[in-house]
């Protein structure tokens, strides 16, 4: 059993402590050297990221609706909506367990060693139409994944869309979009997701100086999860969503190491941090810089 030591040696444990929280309830995200890095940031560089995240949430609205015409959305809409139904049907149909491994088997297309290695297939890949909105659309998300090889200016055709709708689009294997499509959905979703955890960690650095605490920052993550389709929840643990209810529950203290929470007994950081931690997974797949990545799947339960 692990024994803090008094004054340095305790101090030194709940740093430490307050990075392995943060890194091991944000599944698959920011690595525990950004979060150890944004740990001794200034107010102000708090406030910057938080107005540099809702900056560029509204370039990319604004991007999107300058650059789509009414054609373009139409085709899409009715795309969206048919992937929709598809994905309540099959959420309806496969367990939490047979969810992750669909999950799994589909990102294993868009992502990693697979798609590299049929990447010159993935690029020549056509949709089956002859609408020539639908082919343009395909082009740009093949340019937009090769930009590092091309200008460098290609934009992301499914930019702004909501984490639903990128994520009927990544996980839909009818065939209605292009593998480099799912691809461009799934880089944009991986987007979002990492300005929200940036912005959530910073607040969580913000709450953690005030007040000593993480109650906020287990309630937003939580809530974020509660957000997230039924197949990307069945990537993250079983017991994800109640192990971080029983955190909010607790609103531990992690200056004074007192559980502050109702009817809750106080504990020490030590065994806060060895209480049921949830399994950690590999980093989210980050928006590659050059041609050659390899992404990689939150585990799952």
């Amino acid at each position: 059993m692990l024994v803090v030591k008094p004054k340095l040696q305790a101090a030194f444990a709940d740093i430490i402590g307050i990075f392995e929280i943060l890194g091991s309830f944000m599944i698959g995200a920011v690595s525990y050297s950004s979060v150890q890095a944004s740990f001794g940031s200034k107010t102000e560089e708090i406030s910057r990221v938080n107005e540099q995240t809702s900056a560029g949430t509204e370039n990319l609205n604004a991007d999107a609706t300058q650059t789509s015409s009414k054609q373009t959305i139409s085709n899409l809409a009715r795309q969206l909506a048919a992937s929709a139904s598809r994905a309540e049907a099959r959420d309806k149909t496969l367990n939490r367990s047979e969810l992750a491994d669909k999950a799994k088997n589909l990102l294993g297309q868009i992502s990693g060693d697979s798609y590299q290695a049929n990447k010159k297939i993935h690029d020549g890949e056509v949709p089956k139409t002859s609408d020539p909105e639908l082919l343009a659309r395909a082009k740009q998300a093949t340019e937009f994944i090769n930009r590092s090889s091309n200008t460098g200016n290609e934009k992301n055709p499914f930019s702004g869309l909501s984490r639903d709708q990128l994520s009927n689009i990544v996980y839909d294997e009818s065939g209605t979009y292009t593998v480099n499509e799912r691809r461009a959905a799934w880089m944009e979703s991986s987007k979002q997701e990492e300005a929200w955890r940036e912005k959530v960690i910073a607040q969580a650095i913000a709450e953690y100086n005030e007040s000593g605490k993480l109650t906020n920052f287990f309630s937003a993550v939580l809530d974020h999860f509660k957000e997230l389709p039924a197949i990307e929840q069945a990537q993250y643990p079983k017991d994800y969503a109640s192990d971080l209810q029983s955190k909010i529950d607790l609103d531990f203290n992690y200056r004074t190491h007192q559980a502050e929470g109702k009817g809750k007994d106080p504990m020490s950081l030590i065994e806060m941090l060895f209480e049921q931690s949830p399994q950690q997974a590999n980093e989210l797949p980050q928006e590659p810089k050059n041609a050659t990545d390899s992404p990689t799947v939150r585990s799952n339960p």
